[in-house]
């Protein structure tokens, strides 16, 4: 044993010996280790805690006896508010400066803040209260500038559109004006050509400009000039005849001649666009010396075009025998592709429950005619829509559906079929215009020029009467916005934009009055005017309004026919059996109250309700179905070959099942209609629409500028949750002190579970309201992947601001050794990651439980990756747990900040946690990816799940 242990000596100043040891080590960066005073009263050597061995007289009171981490001993630490250059001096913090626990050297306090004498940090209440305000400018900024730039456009826009229809309507009545004097001059030379005629009974040579033709014969004389008319002449034509050519010859002379020439100089020299547009197609047209492309320009154009149009109309109105003719033979007006769609048999089937909702349907509707489809409630109107547009899930179907005499699908031509739903599925936030251009864009062929966009989009406004309300929202239930019949005009306006070649509406006329109705069917007949197949729903509509249609099929209870043919003929093919419509009472009423069985056929009449359909199937010769083979065999005049399908017979009966057995047969419902919504949604299909519409990239561009206009309208919302933001810092931030024996692990867990908790919330938003919006959109073609991106994209400003907003507070109230950024960067990922969970959220959960689930989910998430308790089971659950990665990274962030003295309860806090200060970046990384993996999982549900 060395002979030091027979005569120990005290520790030096500067070191510390462990008990048992016979060296000194000296004391770290950051400690003090004076020499130690015997108190005599309590034995004890200060300031350290450790006592002289009694009975030993010769040892003295010297050095540290300890170095550990803070909480087992402090007394070497540098205390607050006091630096130690050496291990051996300590000095007391001066004014302007800030000394932590185990300084080595002051620390300048920031500018703009205060530090007292013998301070342990500084107050930083200054800079979060500066970024406060410089995060409030830059938002008022972006959302007033974007908002005043938008309304700017906006308002540039319409001066244009005025100033372009005002424009056209004064070159028309300025073409009226002359063409007014035209005729009058016309009508003042003919009277003079009269009395010319009356005075001078001899021929004579009248020099003009033009020839003279009559019955498509030209008359000349040797020297090239026209002869004028002479009696003989003019009586082998009728009087209207003679008058025309009385017209033409005087049209010819040299004061129509100069007429004519003012009237070309005053309308197409000194215009770029003519009124006289001799195309009625929509090819692109061009001004005369320059290319359409300002929107002046196009505004014109398009405002011409629709005159154009309207004067055309009236001119239809009152066509002749031969106009008609000289209308239908014109190749020039546009036609679009035809659709004819012919169904035999039509049956479709509920799953599990086995129970018709339409039964051995046959029939054709027509491109160019507008189709009825009538019936009482539960007749199977809207699944028959449903059947032919390809939307009908959880249903069997059996009978054939031909497109054009072919067997493909309707899915191949969605791109040119229109479906109007029965609800008002329109974007709220959005005005008329704009939910109408955002419709046109995705779904017009990408080679359609802008001016025939313009024309389009221009024309369905002006046909649906909503150019008053065109920069009106349309509006929510909880924001007031245009009429409930303008909401139904502009649903039926996202599908007109498209201009589509088949067109199905579901009670479209519902809710409009009278005159609403009729302009809507005027609107719908114009499209039919252009080849369109347009088959729609109709509940109770007027007399007038009936005799709009052109084909009907009335349905019966239980998906049964009872006529299908022109709308003319189905008083004369009900009075056939007997049904006279009585005077003053509309005849689909009366059909349907027959049908209802509240009103009973006259009593000259034998005919049932029920019976309809066996007389409408016997009248066309259709194939019966088997459970009316009896009734048919009844009401026949002649025998009836009775093909009976036993298994259809067998497929009808109802069998009784127990209660096990019928929630067996739910649940097995239940998984088939899921299938087949993710078939639906999955499944490709050849197009043959011939259509070409915009990109992912183009469609991504349009979302973006939709996406950033709706946010824009919410920025009330996203003030809300700015400050909640602020509020939750402020709280947290002086409730929950950054203390250094934890690294402020307490604080960073309230950190994770509030912002995780208000970032879930706010991005249920997202995608939970506008759930039918989008289902409407994708089942017209739309992609469902730019919608997906460019929400996101959208939501990244959130996920940039809000690490921000909540950091102003926490991070200057609690003010933690790791720097503003590390904590941002954190806070970045965090979020992320929590919105892209919030997504799975709201697209897989309703809206309360997914709001329970986002309450819920980060309480539990970090309770559980908090424990450091647990065993193997419980640590390998907290690896799968987000909040263990960010507050590991927090505490990392931290930790890295700790050096010298405090190495020892750095390393002792960060084994038992299990963290490592190298996994900073995996932490990071590992919280994109759960984001990134939440939204790839989001997005399929968006495409599988949806709704019944």
């Amino acid at each position: 044993m060395p002979a030091r242990t027979l005569a120990c000596q005290a520790c030096c100043e500067g070191f510390f010996c462990p008990h048992g040891l016979t060296c000194m080590i000296p004391c770290p960066l950051g400690s003090y280790c004076p020499l130690a005073t015997l108190n005599r009263d309590t034995g004890i050597c200060e300031p350290y805690s450790y006592q002289l061995p009694p009975g030993q007289p010769s040892h003295t009171c010297g050095g540290a006896n300890i170095w550990s981490d803070v909480r087992s001993s402090s007394e070497v630490f540098c205390s607050a508010g006091s630096y130690c250059p050496t291990n051996t001096e300590e000095n007391p913090c001066s004014s302007g400066n800030y000394c932590p626990t185990g300084s080595t050297a002051e620390k300048r306090c920031f500018k703009l803040t205060s530090c007292n004498p013998n301070t342990a940090s500084q107050n930083i209440h200054a800079y979060g209260a500066m970024l406060i305000a410089a995060l409030a400018t830059l938002l008022l900024i972006i959302y007033n500038c974007s908002d005043q730039i938008i309304t700017v456009r906006e308002r540039r826009l319409a001066r244009s559109r005025e100033a372009a229809a005002k424009v056209v309507k004064e070159k028309i009545q300025a073409r009226a004006r002359w063409k007014s004097a035209k005729e009058a001059a016309k009508k003042h030379a003919v009277e003079l050509q009269g009395q010319f005629s009356r005075k001078f009974s001899r021929k004579r040579n009248i020099t003009v400009s033009d020839k003279v033709t009559v019955l498509n014969e030209e008359y000349t004389d040797t020297d090239g000039n026209p002869y004028p008319l002479n009696e003989q002449s003019t009586s082998l034509v009728s009087n209207k005849s003679q008058s025309a050519s009385e017209v033409e010859e005087i049209g010819s002379s040299p004061l129509m001649t100069m007429i004519n020439e003012i009237e070309e100089q005053t309308f197409d020299s000194s215009e770029s666009f003519s009124l006289e547009i001799k195309e009625r197609n929509l090819k692109t047209k061009k001004a005369k010396g320059k290319d359409i492309h300002t929107h002046s320009q196009i505004f014109k154009y398009a405002y011409a075009q629709l005159e154009r149009e309207k004067a055309q109309q009236q001119q239809n109105n009152n066509l002749t025998f031969s106009g008609v003719i000289s209308m239908a033979t014109n190749t020039d007006y546009k036609k679009r592709p035809v659709i004819e769609i012919g169904f035999k048999d039509l049956t479709v089937t509920l799953k599990g429950k086995r129970k018709h909702l339409l039964r051995s349907v046959n029939g054709k509707i027509m491109p160019g005619r507008i189709t009825s489809v009538m019936g009482p409630s539960g007749a199977g109107k809207t699944t028959l829509l449903s059947a032919l547009a390809g939307k009908t899930v959880g249903c069997t179907i059996s009978g054939s559906i031909l497109i054009n005499g072919k067997s493909e699908p309707i899915r191949s031509y969605r791109k040119i079929v229109g479906f109007v739903p029965q609800d008002d599925i329109v974007h709220g936030n959005l005005t008329v215009e704009e939910n109408l251009w955002f419709s046109a864009r995705c779904r017009l062929s990408a080679d359609l020029q802008k001016q025939d966009k313009v024309l389009i989009v221009e024309r369905v406004i002006d046909f649906l009467g909503l150019q008053s309300v065109r920069g009106s929202l349309v509006g929510t239930v909880e924001k007031r916005g245009i009429s409930g019949g303008q909401r139904k005009r502009v649903n039926v306006g996202l599908e007109l934009v498209m201009e589509p070649s088949l067109l199905f509406l579901d009670e479209p006329t519902s809710g409009l009055d009278s005159s609403s109705s009729q302009l809507l069917l005027r609107a719908l007949r114009r499209e039919a005017l252009e080849g369109v197949n347009i088959c729609m729903v109709v509940h109770q509509p007027s007399y007038t309004l009936f005799n709009m249609f052109d084909d009907l099929i009335l349905l019966a209870k239980g998906g049964l026919v009872v006529y299908h043919g022109p709308v003319k003929k189905v008083e004369n093919y009900f009075a056939g059996h007997g049904i006279e419509v009585p005077e003053r009472v509309n005849p689909p009423d009366y059909f349907i109250d027959i049908l209802e069985g509240l009103v009973k056929p006259s009593t000259s009449s034998n005919v049932n309700y029920k019976e309809l359909p066996v007389l409408w199937i016997l009248h066309n010769g259709y194939s019966v179905p088997p459970e009316m083979q009896q009734s048919a065999a009844a009401l026949a005049s002649s025998p009836v070959e009775l093909n009976i399908d036993t298994q259809a017979i067998f497929d009808h009966v109802t069998e009784e099942n127990s209660f096990a057995g019928e929630m067996w047969l739910d649940m097995k419902t239940n998984v088939e209609r899921q299938r087949d919504i993710i078939l639906h949604n999955f499944m490709r299909t050849k197009d043959l629409s011939n259509r070409r519409t915009p990109n992912v990239l183009l469609q991504y561009k349009y979302f973006i500028g939709r996406l950033g206009k709706q946010r824009l309208r919410e920025a009330k919302m996203q003030a809300i949750d700015y400050l909640i933001l602020l509020v939750a810092g402020a709280c947290l931030g002086s409730l929950t002190k950054v203390r250094d024996e934890s690294f402020g692990a307490p604080g960073y867990t309230h950190t994770i579970i509030a912002v995780s908790l208000l970032c879930k919330i706010a991005a249920l938003r997202t995608f939970a309201l506008d759930k039918l919006q989008y289902w409407r959109e994708s089942a017209s073609g739309i992609s469902s992947i730019a919608h997906f991106v460019a929400k996101d994209t959208i939501d990244q400003f959130n996920t940039v601001i809000k690490p921000a907003v909540y950091l102003s507070m926490f991070y200057f109230f609690c003010n933690p050794r790791s720097s503003f950024a590390d904590n941002y960067v954190v806070l970045l990922c965090l979020v992320y990651c929590v919105t892209g969970m919030g997504y799975t959220f709201a697209i897989f959960l309703a809206p309360g439980p997914s709001q329970l689930c986002s309450v819920l989910v980060p309480v539990v998430l970090t309770l559980i990756a908090s424990r450091t308790d647990g065993g193997k089971f419980l640590k390998i659950l907290a690896d799968l747990c987000y909040p263990k990665w960010a507050l590991e990274a927090f505490v990392i962030a931290n930790a890295e900040r700790y050096y010298g003295v405090w190495l020892i309860t750095r390393c002792g806090a960060l084994m038992n946690w299990g963290y490592s200060l190298h996994d900073w970046s995996l932490c990071l990384c590992i919280l994109l990816l759960i984001g990134l993996g939440s939204r790839i999982i989001a997005f399929v549900g968006m495409l599988s799940f949806q709704r019944k």
